[in-house]
């Protein structure tokens, strides 16, 4: 499948439930020196011919694409538009092996497996052959199309639920106020599952359903004053979006219905939706790692869930690069348990480990405070049902593996009355690589429900606590099951490490159920 650079582009799903006994994850492969996002980059604007067409556009025959199968000569169809790949075989990041499963055919339903949304056209306009030719059919075939064509559109919809089982809208006013109301009717979670958007007269306001997406997007009828409140009745389902009208007065409408408007989708089919954050703070954690602080625009409230990310993009020498981030709170450790305290909603906090060769890194590194970034709403499958009744808590964290822990760790002692125990294991090379390191051992201290160690693979003479990289006799002393207890274990970092870990915890007999895994 088409995998590009991890700099550029994300997973379809920066966070998973661990795959089957038996599968493993994507790995990255070691490139060559000379063969990094950017080197591709420059190759692909160097007027090189790429497609060995000497740039003319042809249309492909199946026939003709199954030709191209080879290392050296390697063709493949996405979307109905067919590329040349040879040329950046040795810039994939997955390996050639990965590219090689769509020489010949068609790629996209691999392709859409691992990223359906990123911008290929431009990571390999240069590399473009031409469109799938349309061979000619009787009109049996035709018929048959159509019929395939019908079935899969159907398989596409939200699955078929019962008109009154589906959520609906209304809307009110005063002089003043223009309210709208999204009757869910079912509860909600506490967390937060509204996102609303209002730029330049157009209203997105996004309801998140478990798997499913519900969308209201109308152009209104009258200006509004940009601020928006939102007010949610979790018991009952119920959801109202407040906003002040910039001119008192009655309105004949609210406005008008936009695509998409008042719809149902699942999740994993809606379109990824950005709005221009602004950076505001940069504050170091670590030599190579910061917080960055981005505010929402005017107009727009959003909460992501703990467990969930957020996906940040950027135009970088012409390219549209785009990367998951799953974002922390300002801090470990509120001041007071009201985590919102001295922190403005339309915040986001995301920290960040800037590498030398990282394109999309040192892009925000160099950012000035004031500068912009596009922000997408909240993506990603982890569900705080997962958590419920836990009553041991294991989280095994390698490097900025630790992101999504962050809040996993907060949430569970301030909010799981089931919880006893929360255990974090900690892996980094270095001691000065530790993320909020005196933070976690403050609140180790602070609260008996927390332990966290530990364990470093390159350290100083003067490092007292354990030494090396993850394996069996560590996890048989820490992951513990009690009697009468519920437990859950938590898994983030480099993928090597997490297939490792993965499968050293199922030694220790977990089950599937038991193991999450959050893919950095």
């Amino acid at each position: 499948m088409l995998n590009v650079p991890c700099q550029s582009f994300p997973a379809a799903s920066s966070q998973q439930r661990v795959a089957p006994a038996g599968q493993s994850g994507r790995n990255k492969v070691a490139l060559k020196p000379g063969h990094s996002l950017m080197d591709w980059i420059r190759v692909a604007k160097s007027g090189r011919d790429l497609t060995g067409l000497r740039g003319r556009l042809i249309d492909v025959t199946e026939e003709e694409l199954q030709k191209h199968n080879t290392r050296e000569d390697c063709w493949t169809c996405i979307r109905g538009m067919v590329y040349n790949v040879s040329p950046y075989m040795g810039f994939h990041p997955g390996g050639e092996e990965e590219l090689m499963k769509a020489a010949g055919k068609d790629g996209t339903d691999l392709f859409d497996q691992v990223h359906r949304w990123v911008n290929y056209e431009s990571m390999l306009k240069e590399c473009l052959v031409g469109r799938m030719a349309v061979k000619a059919s009787t009109a049996l075939k035709a018929q048959c199309v159509i019929k395939d064509s019908i079935t899969h559109l159907k398989a596409a919809l939200p699955p078929t639920q019962p008109k009154d089982a589906r959520p609906r809208y209304d809307w009110f006013q005063t002089d003043v106020t223009v309210d709208i109301v999204v009757y869910t009717k079912r509860k909600l979670p506490s967390s937060g599952c509204t996102i609303v958007d209002l730029q330049d007269g157009v209203l997105r306001v996004e309801v998140l359903l478990g798997k499913m997406s519900y969308m209201l997007r109308q152009r209104l009828a009258q200006e509004v004053d940009g601020s928006v409140a939102v007010h949610t009745v979790c018991a009952v389902g119920k959801i109202q979006v407040s906003m002040r009208k910039a001119a008192k007065g009655k309105w004949e409408k609210l406005g008008e219905p936009l695509e998409f408007h008042d719809s149902l989708f699942r999740k994993k089919d809606r379109a990824i939706f950005y709005r221009e954050c602004m950076l505001v703070s940069k504050t170091e954690v670590t030599h190579d790692t910061w917080v960055f602080r981005l505010q929402l625009p005017l107009g727009t409230l959003m909460h992501v869930p703990v467990g969930k990310h957020i996906y940040l993009k950027a135009l970088i020498q012409d390219s549209e690069v785009v990367k998951p981030y799953t974002p922390v709170e300002e801090t470990l450790v509120p001041a007071t348990l009201d985590s919102t305290q001295g922190t403005a909603a339309t915040d986001i906090f995301l920290m960040i480990k800037v590498y030398p060769d990282g394109v999309l890194t040192q892009h925000l590194n160099n950012l000035n405070i004031g500068d912009h970034l596009s922000v997408s709403s909240p993506d990603g499958p982890f569900s705080l049902r997962l958590l419920r009744e836990v009553t041991q808590l294991y989280l095994l964290a390698a490097g900025t593996g630790f992101t999504p822990m962050a809040r996993v760790i907060r949430l569970a002692l301030q909010d799981l009355g089931s919880l006893r125990k929360t255990k974090l294991m900690f892996f980094n090379r270095q001691e000065r690589d530790i993320l909020w390191h005196s933070e976690l051992d403050g609140l180790a201290a602070e609260d008996e429900r927390f332990q966290v160690e530990y364990i470093l693979s390159e350290p100083c003479d003067g490092w007292t606590g354990r030494k090396g990289r993850v394996e069996a006799s560590m996890l048989t002393g820490f992951l513990v099951r009690p009697e009468d207890s519920k437990v859950f274990v938590c898994v983030c970092g480099p993928s090597d490490f997490t297939e490792l870990t993965v499968g050293l915890v199922r030694q220790q007999c977990f089950s599937e159920e038991e193991i999450y895994v959050f893919q950095g």
